[in-house]
């Protein structure tokens, strides 16, 4: 995605709004926002409400558009945790489980396609991590995909947790998932990304010859989608996650 600037479109403007909404953690209707015409102006709004939040350039979620184009946001606020993280609660804030990796080496722009086993190599460590959603658009990306991608993709905070055994990349649909609030169990059952594959949104977005060169860099963080759905709190408290009978997280949240 470059950075050509659209005549009929104010970047800057519509990342006020969005950051407006965030901090008073408020949301309108889709049909009140100047909405980017397309992706690579949407993605000029993220970057500049990414710049105003003061967001890591370092951790960033990778998704699919419904047009099938990956995309990406970075992750904010974002914390790394062995065991207990703390982040920001906002009412019908959603709570998702995923495989998060960190890249042990550059993955630059090539002429070449990426094989999905050149994406795994270069994976230094996977971890167990935890993604809060609430988006500023009553409609989330319903009715504007490039909208909600301006939004960061309704990311509102992440928790990156323990290590985990890097073979879960390919084995995570055999593993049990547990996400407990309080006495409330919220999810329990067989972990299940979108697609089937973990890196399977990451082996599109690495193969974009539009996306920055330097986006994938050694060290980059990049969660890599939900195991559980998007799961509907309760409310603001300690959600606790258990994968494979082995690895555990837990996240409070605070209003």
């Amino acid at each position: 995605m470059n950075d050509s600037p659209s005549a009929d479109f104010d970047a800057q403007a519509l990342a006020d709004s969005l950051y407006s909404l965030r901090v008073a953690g408020r949301s309108q209707a889709t049909a009140e926002f100047s909405t980017p015409d397309d992706l690579e102006t949407a993605m000029q709004a993220q970057r500049a409400l990414a710049a105003r939040e003061g967001a890591p350039r370092n951790a960033w979620k990778v998704a699919m558009s419904p047009d099938k184009h990956a995309v990406v946001a970075p992750l904010h606020p974002y914390v790394e945790t062995a065991r207990d993280a703390e982040l920001p609660y906002l009412p019908g804030m959603k709570f998702e489980v995923e495989i998060a990796i960190r890249l042990g080496r550059d993955l630059p722009v090539k002429a070449e396609a990426y094989s999905r086993e050149e994406i795994y190599d270069a994976v230094s460590e996977a971890y167990l991590g935890a993604e809060l959603l609430s988006s500023a658009i009553e409609e989330s990306g319903k009715l504007s995909f490039p909208l909600y991608l301006a939004d960061r993709i309704g990311n509102r905070g992440y928790a990156l947790g323990p290590a985990v055994a890097k073979t879960l990349v390919d084995t995570v649909s055999q593993a049990k998932l547990k996400v407990v609030q309080g006495a409330v169990t919220i999810y329990e059952g067989s972990a299940k990304h979108p697609v089937d594959d973990v890196l399977g949104w990451l082996v599109a977005y690495a193969n974009d010859a539009s996306r920055h060169e330097g986006s994938l860099a050694i060290g980059t963080v990049i969660t890599t989608g939900a195991l559980s759905g998007a799961m509907l709190l309760p409310g603001p408290g300690k959600v606790e996650v258990l994968l494979s009978d082995e690895y555990e997280l837990s996240v409070t949240l605070v209003s």
